[in-house]
């Protein structure tokens, strides 16, 4: 099973995973994670590790994209960003159109890893969207 698929059942579920500074990963309402899920997860895990690993030290736009991403598979509930992107339709547009860029690029199943199809074009959006993301932000403290 592939590790966004197993990660996103975690999160559904009303559970939470996440990587502590200690670069142990934490598991907050396990009571809540399906027994099938749990066992994929427990097949995968190294695999879990390697991805909470690899955004160790993402920048804040690659964490904003990403939650931006888990928002729209319905993974996680942001609600701060889902009033931002739902306020802010040139914002929503432009993440259609990056989105668009990876599809172009072969992205076509969300359960992917989108980074590895990425390109200089789908960036410079992504540069875009963050600085969006900020001015409203900063607009609506």
């Amino acid at each position: 099973m592939q590790v966004l698929k197993v990660l996103s059942g975690i999160w559904k579920s009303g559970a939470e995973m996440n990587l502590l500074p200690t670069d142990e990963i934490e598991l907050k309402y396990n009571d809540r994670v399906p027994a099938e899920i749990m066992s994929a997860a427990e097949k995968v895990f190294p695999e879990i590790e390697k991805w909470f690993a690899s955004w160790k030290d993402a920048s804040p736009v690659n964490i904003t994209i990403r939650k931006m991403v888990h928002q729209a598979c319905g993974w996680q509930d942001n609600p701060k960003l889902n009033e931002w992107i739902c306020t802010d339709s040139e914002s929503l547009t432009l993440f259609i159109q990056w989105q668009e860029s990876l599809a172009k690029n072969g992205w076509d199943d969300i359960y992917s890893d989108y980074r590895q199809f990425e390109n200089d074009e789908s960036n410079v959006m992504k540069q875009k969207i963050y600085e969006r993301a900020i001015l409203y932000a900063n607009q609506n403290k």
